[in-house]
């Protein structure tokens, strides 16, 4: 989830004009959402960076569908960034690189503040105590009789994805209309999320409570009908107010009575369950000492499921790992389990899940066990391996930043295409 609303104005009259609810400017089909290398490049082929700028806030816009590959590393940011400059150039302030930036935003906050960010940054328009922690179970069930809360969660439910107006849409309903905890919604959504990334998605959820931002993120039914098809529209509802009402609501700790609309009448919909560990299907045994015995290692996670570096040692075991300590905290739908496990079958017949200390005295007869750094195992994967960190495409921002806008000013400092952009990150990555 990645908010943006200061420009919805602008994009929905560029949306009007270009007659994209019309179908007239409709946006060619992505290729099938499928875990390989092959199906990550195709989809970056076909993204169009100007059809996005005009339409990405709109439900049916031009939308990249990268952000699987992205967070899971079949794609990288450079690799991202290049791919679409191979095509056409683009200054660095287009709203593609702008998109890509929040990506690496997120992180800069999550390396600096750490653990932290599962935690209110500062004061919200309530006090903590005003909101419950328990998702209501008409939520879960797809079941508000609220036309654009129900069909999110359908389309959460049954895609592992969801369009990023819809995630803020669905995260201040939750928060300033039914009064739930933004932690508890953040935590919710990642499991059932194929693209979840702690960062991107609990400081999501934070600007849209107002404990990230200067306010609390509201939309209105108008919003709905300017962005998303006719099905998600939602007159007569409780978001039919104005924005003076929304915010006099967000700002008031008693959540109303969930008015339904009588239209919508879907029946409930079973939310899919999350697992603490892959299924068995897979193929995860526990870690084998005799695998890695006297080799050297190239340790795959979740996260770097890109190809393996050029540079390893002929021999290298790839051995593919997950983590026990990381999942039981954070369960993952068994969509994202398939999605992970078969681009790892893809990359090594050697798959291991346990725990860090299983993992760990399993390594100890290796003779160099090395990966790639990833911030959703910081706490284990350093104690495990030799990391290299991830490729990066802006450059680093010292200066502890929770502002996108202050952040953004410094790593585009002084450049002007996009072009630049790369090769500056291209030379960077080649010093020793």
């Amino acid at each position: 989830m990645v908010r943006r609303h200061q420009s919805e104005q602008a994009d929905a009259a560029a949306a009007a004009q270009q007659g994209l609810f019309a179908g007239e400017d409709a946006p060619a089909e992505l290729p099938p959402l499928q875990p390989t290398r092959a199906a990550a490049l195709a989809r970056l082929a076909a993204v169009r960076p100007a059809a996005y700028a005009r339409t990405r806030n709109a439900l049916n816009g031009a939308v990249s569908g990268l952000s699987p590959y992205i967070s899971h590393g079949l794609l990288s940011l450079p690799e991202v960034l290049a791919g679409v400059l191979a095509r056409q150039p683009l200054e660095v302030q287009h709203k593609f690189v702008y998109e890509l930036g929040w990506r690496e935003f997120f992180r800069h906050v999550w390396q600096r503040r750490g653990e932290a960010i599962l935690q209110s940054l500062h004061a919200g328009p309530l006090p903590e105590a005003a909101y419950t922690r328990e998702l209501p179970a008409d939520v879960r069930a797809a079941a508000t009789g609220l036309p654009v809360v129900d069909q999110a969660l359908r389309q959460l439910y049954a895609s592992g994805l969801l369009h990023n107006h819809a995630r803020m849409w669905l995260a201040s309903y939750l928060i300033h209309v039914r009064k739930l905890h933004w932690r508890a919604g953040a935590d919710w959504l990642y499991g059932h999320l194929l693209d979840g990334d702690l960062a991107s998605n609990h400081l999501s959820w934070q600007w849209v409570a107002g404990t990230g931002s200067t306010k609390p993120y509201l939309f209105n039914a108008d919003n709905v009908a300017r962005y998303a098809p006719a099905d998600w529209h939602s007159p007569g509802s409780v978001i039919d107010c104005s924005y003076e009402a929304l915010d006099r609501l967000a700002r008031t700790p008693e959540a109303p009575r969930p008015n339904r609309v009588e239209s919508a009448g879907a029946a409930p919909t079973a939310e899919p369950a999350l697992f603490g560990e892959p299924p068995s299907a897979l193929g995860a045994p526990d870690p084998d000492p005799a695998a890695v015995a006297g080799r050297e290692v190239w340790l795959i996670h979740p996260w770097n499921l890109g190809p393996p570096p050029a540079d390893l040692a002929p021999g290298t075991v790839l051995l593919a790992l997950s983590l026990a300590d990381f999942h039981r905290a954070w369960p993952w739908s068994e969509r994202r389990w398939q999605f992970v496990g078969a681009r790892m079958a893809e990359l090594s017949p050697l798959r291991w899940h346990g725990d860090a200390a299983q993992v760990a005295a399993a390594l100890r007869g290796a003779r160099r066990v090395r990966s790639q750094a990833e911030p959703h195992l910081a706490a284990w994967l350093p104690g495990l391996a030799e990391c290299r960190p991830a490729p990066a495409l802006f450059p680093p921002v010292e200066r502890a930043c929770d502002s996108f806008s202050q952040w953004w000013t410094r790593a585009s400092r002084g450049l002007g295409s996009a072009a630049e952009l790369l090769a500056g990150r291209a030379a960077s990555a080649e010093q020793p």
